[in-house]
């Protein structure tokens, strides 16, 4: 029955994640932690990062992670064929329709009108996981509940990424010798 649990459930994510597997992310979370509770908040933020920092789509990642945690490897069978399967099919259809109709302006407004909710499904996950990754986990996000060092690291990734232009790996790598440091200056490791 958990099987069919979690084919059904990322079935759901990959049939409606369109963007990529950051628009992915609220669809995601909504099936294992809220609905389901497979994952808490704070296990699904980790969830992320694992799924960020390993190769291939975050979404199948993401499955492969939860099935395995859920159910050992016949979980992470189901729930990564679940994610995959509606892709392998809407990509054939809509590569025959692309190929076919690509010159119609209605086809190109479409396109061009689903971009706004795609963007508002990646800034609403990158919201979940930025407050989870700075905020203590308490009800009430204040600066008291601020989590300093992440404050930091974050706001260094950001200025590496995006003034120095540095490479991603790099930044992550960094970011976690700075933490490992963090945690043995102030024995919190």
């Amino acid at each position: 029955m958990i099987y069919l649990q979690l084919f059904l459930s990322f079935l759901q994510i990959g049939a409606f994640s369109f963007g990529g597997g950051y628009a992915a992310m609220p669809l995601i979370q909504e099936q294992v932690v809220a609905i389901h509770g497979w994952l808490t908040v704070r296990e699904f933020t980790d969830l992320v990062t694992i799924s960020q920092m390993t190769p291939g789509p975050i979404a199948v990642n993401a499955a492969t992670f939860v099935g395995i945690r859920v159910a050992g490897m016949g979980g992470a069978a189901a729930a990564t064929a679940g994610c995959i399967l509606p892709s392998c099919l809407i990509v054939s259809a809509l590569a025959r329709l692309y190929l076919k109709y690509r010159k119609l302006a209605a086809f190109q407004e479409i396109l061009g009108s689903l971009r706004p909710a795609v963007v508002a499904m990646i800034a609403s996950a990158g919201i979940t996981i930025l407050a989870s990754a700075l905020w203590q986990e308490a009800a009430v996000k204040t600066i008291a509940t601020l989590k300093l060092d992440s404050v930091f690291l974050f706001a260094v990734g950001v200025f590496l990424l995006k003034v120095k232009n540095k490479n991603p790996i790099f930044v992550m790598l960094l970011c976690g010798l700075l933490k490992i440091v963090f945690c043995r200056l102030t024995g919190m490791g």
